[in-house]
């Protein structure tokens, strides 16, 4: 035992500890600075009474004006009708291919139909071109229904679906958007549901780009008329009722940014769209998204005490994209900070640091660092080498070195 630790003892007076430090090669690099930041112009000014525009990839907010404010969506309802019958359909309880027998009630809908006929049996994937082409309030209830047993069960479900999304500031009395104190959202909720509905369903998304459905022999038009003015634009969906307003979320993509819009209480159909355009070209203009990591990427390497292995390497949990002025790219400045001492045991996605964002001394984000692997505790050999290392470090420290 006494050759043991005089072995220990000599191979730290021959071994500095800090010969033990994380490997820095994987360190985010950051970009060069350029000289001077470019000028970005305040957003347009829009006739709504509330709007928002978001990047797609980062989530970042790029303009908005009264985002938060509690308003009928009218037609906008619809968006998380459509979110619901999505997630039925991904999980099984229901399919395409279903055929729907028209109850009174759906067919006796006022505002906007597709127009089904009662006691028919329709499918569920007319009805779905029935609610997001021609957004038609009879379509929307006989799938709430074919679902859920009635639409009121239906809303019970939008509204569980709303909290587990975040959107705060919703809820839901009905599947159509017809006019109820009880029954608003607000601009930023919105915009969530647009992202998360994009995120998780790009092919079912694809529906919002069609221009028209023909059912019963009447041809309808999507009434999203970006689609036709605008290439970029594949989405989303239109609102209107007299209390309501104009109302109109949109998504376009220009060569890898994509964003969302959405306009709240236009004064007219055409005023939605030109304000929508507006913010559109706006954030296309004079914003850039970049992605910078993907998840899972080694970004740096932590020193582990007592470990099987004496290193780990740290990342994201998810793909880390940030939204800039144009021209600011190089102007990022990315820094990470690790935990200063790190003992094994540490378990998979262990949160063991942080990495901040910053642009011209303004923190644009925070996102935490994860171990990328687990590390199990070391041989009762390693723990003591270790131990002893770290009474060397605080030694070395205190004498100043």
């Amino acid at each position: 035992m006494i050759k043991t630790i005089g072995f220990i003892v000599t191979f730290f007076l021959l071994t500095p500890v800090w010969a033990d430090t994380p490997n820095t090669e994987s360190t985010p690099e950051t970009p060069t600075a350029l000289p001077m930041p470019h000028v970005v112009p305040s957003p347009p000014k829009t006739a709504a009474e509330a709007y928002i525009l978001m990047d797609f990839d980062s989530g970042e907010i790029i303009a908005s004006d009264n985002p938060n404010m509690q308003v009928e969506p009218a037609s906008l309802t619809k968006i998380m009708t459509g979110y619901v019958v999505i997630n039925e359909l991904n999980n099984g309880n229901i399919s395409m291919d279903d055929m729907v027998t028209i109850s009174s009630k759906a067919w006796k809908m006022p505002g906007s139909k597709m127009f089904i006929e009662v006691g028919k049996k329709v499918s569920v994937a007319d009805l779905i071109k029935g609610m997001v082409i021609q957004s038609g309030n009879d379509a929307s209830v006989a799938l709430a229904e074919h679902i859920a047993g009635s639409e009121e069960v239906f809303a019970e479900l939008m509204n569980k679906y709303a909290q587990s999304l975040g959107m705060t500031q919703t809820h839901y009395l009905n599947a159509t958007g017809l006019p109820d104190p009880d029954h608003y959202t607000t601009a930023a909720d919105l915009a969530k549901l647009t992202r998360t509905l994009i995120q998780k369903f790009p092919e079912e998304y694809k529906w919002y780009a069609e221009k028209k459905f023909t059912f019963n022999g009447i041809t309808q038009y999507n009434r999203n008329k970006l689609l036709w003015q605008d290439a970029s634009v594949d989405g989303l969906k239109t609102g209107h009722t007299e209390s309501a307003g104009y109302c109109l979320v949109t998504s376009a993509k220009r060569d890898d940014m994509r964003l969302i819009s959405v306009v709240l209480g236009a004064d007219s159909a055409k005023q939605r769209v030109q304000e929508s355009q507006k913010l559109l070209n706006y954030g296309f203009r004079f914003f850039e998204t970049h992605k910078l990591y993907k998840a899972g990427q080694r970004l740096n390497d932590a020193r582990v005490w007592e470990g099987q292995q004496d290193t780990v390497g740290l990342g994201l949990t998810e793909d880390l994209y940030v939204t800039v002025p144009r021209g600011q790219y190089k102007n990022l400045k990315i820094e990470s900070t690790v935990e200063p001492k790190i003992t094994a045991p540490v378990s998979q996605a262990q949160l063991l640091g942080e990495l901040t964002i910053s642009l011209n001394d303004k923190v644009l984000l925070q996102k935490p660092l994860v171990s990328l692997a687990p590390v199990e505790e070391g041989s009762f050999f390693k723990k003591l080498l270790d131990q002893l290392k770290l009474m060397f470090d605080s030694l070395l420290r205190f004498l100043g070195f």
